[in-house]
């Protein structure tokens, strides 16, 4: 009487394992994509409280800050329109401010390119590549 074993062969485990090492590739990509949209989202929030500060800021001394000043005189003086201007430590992108204290202009670099907001900044405001913009004019 012969013994028969049941077990797995090495091209089935072989096989299981190469599905869920695809799997594992196509869920971190998309992981990294959601983080992407994130950080972003962030950037866009932020750039809205330093506009708002920039409005109160106007709504004050009838004119935006100078590009020398930057945004640091709405977290300093003797009226103060934001607690801190946010900084993106998530990457080495920085928000960059230029005024001519009539108007102003705003932006940082965005990661996710498809983002829908990005286009509709670029056309008020200008702007390339990836680069959101707001601005007062």
């Amino acid at each position: 009487m012969k013994l028969v074993k049941r077990a797995f062969t090495l091209i089935e485990l072989l096989v299981v394992i190469a599905i869920i090492g695809i799997l594992t590739a196509i869920l971190t990509t998309n992981l990294q994509a959601a983080r992407a949209r994130a950080r972003d989202s962030r950037r866009k929030q932020d750039m809205n409280m330093i506009q708002q500060g920039l409005r109160l800021y106007y709504n004050d001394n009838q004119a935006f800050p100078s590009t020398a000043q930057g945004t640091a005189v709405l977290t300093s003086g003797t009226t103060v329109y934001m607690s801190s201007v946010p900084t993106d430590p998530s990457t080495s992108a920085a928000y960059t401010y230029t005024s001519d204290t009539a108007t102003y202009s705003l932006s940082i670099e965005l990661e996710n390119a498809s983002d829908p907001d990005l286009a509709l900044s670029q056309a008020r405001c200008g702007g390339t590549d990836l680069i959101y913009t707001v601005c007062e004019e």
